[in-house]
């Protein structure tokens, strides 16, 4: 039976759950197996740290953002015989309201309750013993609708360690196997910065890194064993939605270490639809397409590289002169920053950006914005019009000093709180610190 699925999942982060799913994702990719992954939750740093080890694109499910056909269409058209799909955060950890009658909390349980995939856990045990059973039998009876089918514990101190774990979860909970016990192990932490891992493209040696953790897998889990316990799907797939409707026909996408946040079932999305995507780089001063009636600028680091951006003359006079031709003109969170007049960065040197929104941005004073968002559009834009909704999320540190011109999106949060207004919107320039998911 295709997508038979397993969630990776942890009491809370930090666990070691990514360097499970990336040990045995390219630990399987090796044995040739046919395995796709999935990851929960907003995210775009972890999905691309998937394909590298898989080989394999990796998609988003969100069940709080996605709309239940979005979900639906994603999970089932993974075209694999086993899922592989990377917990978001602690197991029930979400935005922990209830959204139209339904809960809807966007957790790692959500999404195992919504597609019926059994979870294993990863407990990371270097601080304790048989209290560890006592995690796992919590965990286990927390929520009815969830099957936490198997156990795997981290950072495990020796022999005698293993022993007492295996023997405390046998006494108390017999029916969960504990899959495997890894020691601890170095070179197997993943550097980090502001908004997460770093980027695996910029992983000063990924390919090690998978492999070390892959042997690691093979040697301490019980990989077929693990494999046998994945379910089906409780639902059969749709048809292919877009989740959002395309900017244009021809859409030009900045793709490189600075624009790198964009969500593959967006850009799929609208190829099915029937749009043209073409990538461009705009940290090697590349502009967008001149045949391109629309410019996609996703979210990234361009706080990092605001020199560069700044010098990239090429990719700036491009992006005005498609602005200028009545090319739609999108960006999100950094795209956003780009689009505006300036950008300071975090040594307070303040660096020219495209001047065609009437935003000012700093990454000197910082602050953490971080939650799911509800946006309805205030006026029409290159992705609806007036009285349109999103859901999508909001992570970023970045200020606003100046915001000139008139909103794009009134916003809530998950719970329904009133956030304001959000964005700029120039004819078809528009963009906002939002991440767009879906569409209602």
């Amino acid at each position: 039976m295709h997508n038979r699925g397993l969630i990776i999942a942890a009491p809370s982060s930090g666990s070691g759950k990514t360097v499970v799913t990336l040990g045995l994702l390219r630990h399987l990719a090796a044995l040739g197996r046919d395995v796709a992954s999935a990851k929960a939750g907003p995210d775009y740093i972890d999905p691309a740290f998937h394909a590298a080890a898989s080989v394999r694109a990796c998609v988003n499910l969100d069940p709080w953002a996605m709309r239940g056909d979005t979900l639906n269409a994603l999970a089932s058209g993974l075209d694999t015989d086993t899922v592989i799909c990377e917990g978001v955060m602690g197991l029930f950890d979400g935005a922990f309201v209830k959204a139209e009658g339904l809960e809807r909390d966007g957790s790692t349980a959500d999404l195992s309750s919504r597609t019926g995939w059994p979870v294993v856990l990863v407990i990371d045990a270097r601080a304790q013993a048989a209290s560890a059973a006592a995690v796992l039998k919590g965990f286990a009876e927390y929520r009815a609708d969830v099957s936490v089918a198997g156990v795997v514990f981290n950072r495990v101190g020796g022999g005698r360690h293993e022993d007492i774990l295996r023997q405390a979860c046998a006494q108390s909970m017999p029916e969960i196997p504990v899959l495997g016990c890894l020691p601890r192990a170095d070179g197997l932490a993943l550097p980090e910065r502001h908004l997460g891992l770093v980027q695996a493209v910029e992983h000063p040696d990924l390919e090690t890194f998978l492999e070390t953790a892959a042997g690691l897998v093979a040697a301490h889990v019980d990989v077929d064993g693990l494999l046998g316990l994945a379910g089906p799907l409780k639902f059969d797939g749709g048809d292919r939605v877009s989740p959002l409707l395309p900017i244009g026909q021809r859409i030009a996408v900045a793709s490189d270490e600075a624009f790198a946040f964009s969500y593959a079932s967006v850009i799929g999305g609208w190829r099915d639809a029937g749009a043209d995507i073409v990538f461009f780089s705009p940290l090697a001063d590349e502009a967008p397409d001149e045949n391109a009636d629309a410019v996609y600028l996703p979210g990234g680091y361009p706080e990092l590289h605001g020199g560069r951006l700044s010098a990239a003359l090429a990719f700036q006079d491009g992006l005005r002169s498609r602005a200028g031709a009545g090319a739609a003109v999108f960006g999100e969170c950094g795209g956003y920053m780009v689009l505006g007049r300036g950008l300071v960065d975090a040594e307070g040197t303040r660096h020219a950006m495209a001047g065609l929104l009437g935003l000012e941005t700093s990454f000197a004073e910082r602050k953490l914005h971080l939650g799911y968002r509800r946006m309805k559009a205030l006026c029409g834009n290159p992705l609806g019009e007036a009285g349109a909704v999103f859901r999508g999320h909001e992570f970023h540190y970045s200020a606003t000093l100046s915001e000139d011109g008139a909103p794009l999106f009134e916003a809530t949060d998950a719970a329904g709180n009133d956030l304001g207004s959000f964005g700029l919107a120039d004819g078809r320039v528009a963009g906002s610190f939002f991440h767009l998911i879906d569409r209602e």
